[in-house]
């Protein structure tokens, strides 16, 4: 098994809970595919570089987890069409 994180970058103008939803859908993806999490961090509203969909402000969100080699590109397929997720990225990480 490898070590992956999933950054995620959501949708600053939604609920708190909806918001919630977003993150806890997305560990489900991670689960599913047979993916075990260890870390779920929380940075917390920062501003976008570019506006996307004409928003400024996002939620980031990084989901540290281990899984098989293929589990990564699943969980993209359906973190993809996600509502309120703005962007999103899931990279290999290093063994240091």
């Amino acid at each position: 098994m490898n070590k992956y994180e999933l950054a995620l970058v959501v949708n600053a103008k939604i609920e708190d809970d909806a918001r919630a939803a977003v993150v806890e859908k997305a560990k489900g993806y991670v689960e599913r595919f047979g993916g075990q999490i260890s870390e779920v961090e929380e940075w917390g509203k920062k501003k976008l570089a570019y506006d996307i969909q004409k928003m400024s402000e996002g939620y980031y969100y990084f989901i540290q987890f281990e899984a098989e080699p293929e589990a990564p590109a699943q969980i993209e397929e359906n973190v993809r069409i996600m509502e309120n997720v703005l962007r999103f990225l899931c990279v290999r990480k290093d063994e240091a």
